[in-house]
């Protein structure tokens, strides 16, 4: 297998990864983190959809899509800190002045996992980030030591996943995800 990680460009691909089944739902899209949570509240239905199709017209694109062939099988979230609500976090620490990019959500396909294919994601969002300038990426994983990890709860990655990528412990955090705590890691891409 073959995995290509690419800007998410292509709406019907973003939809596949993190649309939710019913179009009227009023869930993921993975846009809590992205948007203001007045906007995430207002945000209704399809206008949810609606607003994601816009993010893929933009420029920069709202993450990267990893493919097998041409089918779309993995989604990472990544944007500068300051277009996401992790700017305004009391619980995730700012720890200088420096203009980074978060790396807030993977998510891979039930029938692809265990292939690979978060740590595709994680190298090409860290690409996707040094391509728009970044002079570093931040991520936000769980701190699990040796124990599992909810699948539902997975996206925000694993600690051991960003050290082999490279990114280093720089801050612990008080929050918390599915009984883990979170920590701050970061890449400088300089």
């Amino acid at each position: 297998m073959t995995i290509a990680v690419r800007p998410a460009s292509v709406f019907a691909d973003v939809r596949a990864l993190v649309g939710p089944k019913s179009p009227g739902a009023n869930v993921c899209w993975c846009l809590s983190y992205r948007i203001s949570s007045k906007l995430n509240n207002e945000l209704r239905g399809s206008a949810r959809g609606d607003y994601v199709a816009e993010l893929c017209r933009a420029e920069p694109p709202p993450g990267v899509l990893a493919y097998d062939g041409d089918e779309p099988v993995g989604w990472a979230a990544v944007a500068p800190r300051s277009d996401t609500s992790f700017a305004r976090s009391r619980r995730i620490p700012h720890v200088d002045d420096l203009p980074v990019w978060s790396l807030w959500c993977i998510r891979v396909r039930p029938g692809h996992r265990k292939q690979g294919i978060s740590h595709a994601l994680i190298a090409g969002a860290i690409e996707f980030a040094r391509a728009h300038c970044a002079p570093a990426i931040e991520a936000y994983p769980l701190d699990s030591g040796e124990d599992k990890v909810d699948m539902t709860m997975a996206y925000a990655g694993i600690r051991k996943n960003f050290e082999r990528a490279g990114f280093t412990h720089v801050a612990d955090t008080t929050s918390v995800l599915a009984g883990h705590p979170r920590v701050l890691m970061r890449l400088d891409l300089r």
